[in-house]
């Protein structure tokens, strides 16, 4: 029996370390793939951020952002860690389709919205 207790501790080290080692391993090369992904950006390249907005790079001169073109002549700066993938042209397509039918709809919505008075946070309570 005590055989047994001396192996048990070495077994179950084994069996807890392995899956350990391999995960950090998965996660190392998705992190490396990722980086490489945004490495590689080129204006022209069409993009998804990791908040599902579609875009064309405009610009990928500088080393943290990156400038995307969401819709015809609107560039805006994101950083280069909040682009998720490059999409295929049909990916792309369909996402201006759906812009622009939204676009071309009638009348905006009349609303009843308020707007609340700004916050003075200054003010002695």
């Amino acid at each position: 029996m005590g055989n047994l207790s001396s192996l048990m501790f070495p077994l179950l080290l084994v069996l807890l370390a392995v899956p350990l080692f391999l995960s950090a391993r998965k996660q190392k090369r998705a992190m490396a793939e990722q980086k490489n992904l945004q490495d590689s950006l080129a204006p022209g390249d069409k993009v998804m951020t990791t908040s599902g907005l579609y875009g064309t790079v405009a610009d990928a001169s500088h080393d943290l952002t990156i400038d995307i073109e969401i819709s015809e002549g609107v560039v805006t700066r994101w950083l280069r860690a909040a682009i998720r993938e490059k999409v295929d042209e049909k990916a792309a397509e369909v996402s201006e389709v759906v812009a622009k039918d939204d676009a071309e709809d009638e009348e905006p919505a009349a609303t009843t919205a308020q707007v609340a008075e700004p916050l003075d946070h200054n003010a002695k309570k």
